[in-house]
């Protein structure tokens, strides 16, 4: 799976849909512009490392928008399938830890098995006010039981376990009261290991619409559309800057048979370029009174 190979229209490998594709892409696309510049507009390629590194300093795109990074526009290359993603699901790790009662695993009628109680948790979890939530672009957030681990040894009923358990809620929930929630449980204890809040930028805006309209030329469903996973573009969201999610065709990212539709890098390509072009006729637009032209 980490060796690429092409299969007809498909490239397949490990990272070719999510997202080095979308970044050979981009790096063409920028080179195109550069070749060519359009009127009224500046485009900076940023490539960083560490994306899906949500303790705080570990991501490198937070580090640069600490440092003063902006942009009108951010266009983040993650595997969309042409869609444009304008929200993306906050991410809340909870380590749930649930205690029981060791004996001799002979007897165990005799404790009280930690293990079996934690999965008990974790459907009383799955099953919170908060996870019957809905908006117009998701149909519900997501509760994962990513990790689990408890026992020390295989004669012995556990009396310990511990869970990494992954709750992506939606834009507009509010991430303490579903901790609140997750808390009454019954849980030894419950601690967030891991957060990032959800991205939400306004479809509206004059460069967002313009993408998805860039983008319609090549694929005709293209639209603006919610994205389940997180967003590396919150870092700018927080800081003013409107952030998207824009990438080429494909399926299976984080999984062994991961591949990228190549035609589609072609029409991802174009799109991008008919985008910086477009953008920099909507430059008084959006500068709103500045003297530089729009910037993405």
């Amino acid at each position: 799976q980490f060796v690429p190979r092409i299969d007809g229209d498909r490239l397949i490998g490990r990272g070719a849909y999510d997202m080095k594709a979308a970044l050979a892409a981009m790096m063409i696309a920028t080179s195109d512009l550069a070749a060519a510049p359009p009127p009224g507009v500046q485009v900076d390629l940023v490539i960083v490392p560490d994306e899906e590194r949500a303790q705080p300093g570990a991501n490198a795109t937070e580090m640069l928008v600490d440092r003063g990074l902006r942009a009108d526009l951010v266009v983040c290359g993650e595997p969309t399938d042409m869609q444009v993603g304008v929200q993306a699901k906050g991410v809340m790790i909870l380590t749930v830890g649930v205690e029981g009662r060791a004996t001799h695993g002979s007897t165990p009628w005799l404790g009280d098995n930690a293990i079996l109680r934690a999965l008990e948790v974790y459907r009383r979890l799955e099953s919170l006010p908060f996870t019957r939530a809905s908006t117009p672009l998701f149909p519900r957030p997501s509760v994962n039981l990513a990790r689990i681990s408890g026992g020390d040894a295989v004669n012995k009923v556990p009396d310990i376990c511990h869970m990494d358990v992954d709750v992506r809620y939606l834009p507009g929930q509010d991430p303490e009261e579903i901790l609140r929630q997750a808390r009454e449980m019954g849980a030894a204890s419950i601690e967030v290991s891991i957060a990032r809040p959800p991205a939400d930028t306004d479809p509206e805006h004059p460069l967002v619409m313009a993408l998805v309209e860039c983008a319609s030329r090549h694929h005709a469903s293209s639209a603006s559309v919610g994205r389940d996973g997180s967003s590396d573009g919150v870092s700018f969201i927080e800081a003013g800057v409107p952030a998207v999610e824009f990438g080429p065709l494909g399926a299976g990212h984080h999984g062994p048979d991961e591949f990228v539709d190549i035609p589609s890098l072609l029409s991802y390509r174009r799109a991008l370029v008919d985008f910086a072009e477009c953008a920099g006729g909507l430059a008084p637009v959006i500068a709103a009174g500045r003297d530089e032209g729009a910037r993405a």
